[in-house]
């Protein structure tokens, strides 16, 4: 979460196999309600959002990208566990160096030494079961640009 009355820019990376998108889960104890988002995470003072994102991935998941394409940003003001945050989202597209991640139907990682898991979903289950994927207006993005991506 962030500090109150401050705006935290970050980064996120739509890794795409055909019709499936890389996603965490991830749940809001308050909402008592899970909630899907692409992998990536903070920019860091004096940090593009491209080197971000290659950093992030390094240090979840051990991996290298590659064909990074900045696709457009979102603003997002959300509440999470009960508290107000705020997000401008750049989001990109980019492809794994090691092309071998896309067989896998989960990649385990570490986010602030906390495990994850991302697992690869495909848009239908967002928009055929409810399932949530952030930031908000997100899927609406994607689907809008699924011709560009």
């Amino acid at each position: 979460m962030q500090d109150k009355g401050r705006i935290r820019a970050l980064v996120l990376c739509l890794f795409r196999d055909q019709d499936r998108i890389l996603v965490s889960r991830d749940y809001d104890s308050v909402k008592q309600s899970d909630y899907y988002r692409p992998l990536g995470g903070g920019i860091e003072f004096g940090e593009t959002s491209r080197d971000a994102l290659i950093r992030e991935m390094r240090e979840e998941l051990g991996a290298e990208i590659e064909q990074l394409e900045w696709l457009g940003t979102l603003e997002n003001i959300f509440t999470l566990e009960g508290k107000l945050g705020h997000e401008i989202v750049l989001i990109y597209d980019a492809k794994f160096g090691d092309r071998t991640l896309y067989n896998q139907p989960t990649l385990t990682g570490s986010e602030q030494g906390k495990p994850f898991t991302a697992a690869w979903k495909s848009l239908s289950e967002f928009s055929d079961s409810g399932l949530r994927l952030v930031p908000e207006g997100l899927e609406e993005f994607v689907l809008a640009n699924l011709k560009q991506l």
